[in-house]
């Protein structure tokens, strides 16, 4: 039995809200209780917009200052189009945190490789995060981000500044540019063959839609990453986020419980399944 508590929310305040592209909002929340939130990376929350409805939301990362957690919410429906135009001080419902994080003590002592697709990025901010502030743990660490176009291209500075860094490779690639853009143009998954990385003690993490995250196994796979070595991210169609109501329901698996970060050879029949 589920206990009713586990189903209502918590009111809490946007402490800052902070555009990202023409339809994406990164919201900080307050902490709970004045501390400093404790999630996993990869873990999501239940966003309650008051009136409206709620959505599974990734938890992107934590503030800098102040320990509140942020969401970077895309404007796709009734619901997360409230919670974009939600201001500073205004109240929201969080449930959670809820589900699997990234496999980061499991990737230690071997090479890290992160691939997001648009708005996935925000799911492995926080795993980069952690790669980074653990960096000697790890071998080499590499970020390919694909976007559709430039100016949906997330977190522009925190991208900037760990290009900066020298213990960590970034590229970055739109599928569509104009003349203005000098970077790469193609799709993320031709980022793999060029990325520095030994497959053999690689651990890949993917987050970004289906038929990307398809494609970047593959190339991983031709790359010679061990299927048991991948994990990808499956956010589908959460409700209850806690394996209630069954909308979330992946052949075997509840997302919501036994995911969203789910390792590839336990799922690789399903992925392949477009119907499911």
């Amino acid at each position: 039995m589920i206990p009713a508590e586990a189903m209502v929310p918590t009111v809490t305040r946007v402490t800052s809200a902070r555009r990202e592209t023409a339809d994406t909002w990164t919201l900080e929340l307050e902490p709970p209780g004045g501390r400093k939130a404790a999630y996993r990376p990869g873990q999501f929350n239940m966003l309650y917009a008051f009136g409206v409805g709620e959505v599974p939301i990734s938890i992107s990362g934590t503030a800098r200052r102040g320990g509140g957690l942020l969401h970077t919410v895309r404007a796709a429906g009734p619901v997360s189009g409230a919670i974009t135009g939600l201001k500073r001080g205004a109240a929201l419902g969080v449930r959670g945190p809820y589900g699997t994080g990234w496999p980061l003590d499991e990737a230690a002592g071997g090479d890290v490789v992160l691939v997001a697709g648009g708005l996935g990025l925000a799911p492995l901010r926080p795993a980069l995060r952690a790669l980074l502030a653990g960096r000697e743990r790890y071998g080499r660490v590499a970020l390919l981000y694909g976007a559709r176009r430039p100016e949906e291209i997330l977190f522009r500075r925190e991208l900037e500044d760990w290009r900066r860094r020298l213990d960590v490779e970034v590229e970055v690639t739109v599928d569509h540019a104009g003349a203005d853009w000098h970077g790469e143009v193609g799709v993320v998954t031709a980022l793999v063959r060029r990325a520095g990385f030994d497959a053999a003690r690689t651990t890949a993490m993917i987050c970004g839609p289906e038929v990307m995250m398809r494609f970047t196994v593959a190339a991983l796979r031709q790359a010679g990453v061990d299927d048991a070595r991948m994990h990808l991210s499956m956010e589908r169609n959460m409700k209850c986020a806690l394996g209630h109501c069954g909308h979330c329901q992946f052949g075997a698996d509840f997302v919501c419980k036994e995911g969203p970060v789910l390792r590839y050879d336990r799922i690789r029949e399903r992925l392949a399944a477009r119907e499911i």
